[in-house]
């Protein structure tokens, strides 16, 4: 139903791990491009899903990170952990840089972890639905929207199809309003004929090694509003120190100071997650975790937020 889109560093597996049982009881299938040449991080989050009773997809041919030459590691540890377990499949992204042969290839040789096609710019769906005719009725095959529009969705309408979107609208922290727009896709995927959705969370899609320095704080807050149709909107609580690199811990201070008074105002329609309570007791001790574990409390309010409207 919801596919999480990851990129696997730290504090992203580290939210996979700390969310696996409420995923798994929400059938939530998360998708794990893993960006790290180690790979300690992904296996002890891939046994935790197992542990769960969940599932996984693992990307065996990153497009960033430390793998995007060479996703033999990835294979490897697929082939030698998890060849028995039916939950944990192989992705693989179709890229602009690939052509039909490329996907077949990788797609045979991934054949026993029961491959999933994540589609990011491919531009011969026509060619390799001819291909796989036979096989694609039982293909899973996943639209990251900005790359699969309409028209190259449809080649793939007899398969089983899910679109991620990308709801956040990245830009500097200094430069976010209050609250917009995230997405709707949780209402409506089933009206574009997808039997799943999902999203890059409160992260995005844009890819980066790390984050520079932070001259502004944002805290990014997803809720659904059920006076608007159910839509799904996201604030942005930003320092008021926007103009230095230094002291990140007094500007998430302040950052933290308007999402509490925000939420004391009791119209603020967030929903008081296990992050929300967390937020709630570093106001209360006026302590700093870092911005990784920040990152991590946004990402798990939006998976419970997500969980308690679909469940």
């Amino acid at each position: 139903m919801y596919y999480p889109y990851f990129r696997g560093k730290q504090f992203e597996l580290i939210t996979i791990r700390e969310m696996a049982t409420l995923m798994a009881e929400n059938n939530f299938t998360p998708i794990i491009e893993p960006v790290r040449e180690a790979l300690g991080g992904l296996e002890k989050t891939l046994k935790a899903i197992c542990s769960a009773g969940g599932r996984a997809i693992v990307i065996v041919n990153p497009h960033h990170g430390d793998h995007q030459e060479d996703g033999a590691n990835i294979s490897q540890l697929l082939r030698d952990g998890y060849s028995c377990h039916e939950s944990i499949v192989a992705g693989i992204l179709l890229r602009n840089d690939m052509n039909v042969e490329d996907v077949l290839t990788c797609y045979s040789s991934h054949a026993d972890h029961h491959p999933v096609f994540i589609h990011a710019g491919f531009s011969a769906p026509k060619l390799l639905v001819a291909e796989l005719a036979s096989e694609m009725k039982n293909i899973k095959n996943v639209f990251i929207e900005d790359h699969a529009k309409l028209l190259y969705r449809k080649h793939f309408v007899s398969s089983d199809r899910v679109l991620v979107q990308d709801g956040f609208n990245r830009q500097r922290n200094a430069d976010y309003p209050e609250i917009e727009e995230f997405s709707d896709l949780h209402v409506t995927y089933s009206d574009l004929g997808m039997s799943g959705f999902g999203d890059f969370l409160t992260v995005g899609d844009s890819y980066s090694e790390s984050g520079g320095p932070a001259y502004a704080v944002a805290l990014h807050l997803t809720f659904i509003d059920p006076d608007q149709d159910d839509m799904m909107y996201i604030y942005h609580f930003v320092s008021d120190t926007k103009d230095t690199p230094t002291d990140p811990a007094g500007k998430f201070g302040q950052a933290l100071d308007k999402l509490i008074k925000k939420l004391n105002t009791k119209r603020s329609k967030l929903l008081e997650t296990s992050a929300i309570k967390e937020f709630r007791e570093l106001h209360a001790k006026g302590h700093f975790p870092g911005l990784g574990y920040v990152k991590k409390l946004s990402m798990k309010h939006h998976i419970e937020t997500l969980a308690a409207y679909l469940g």
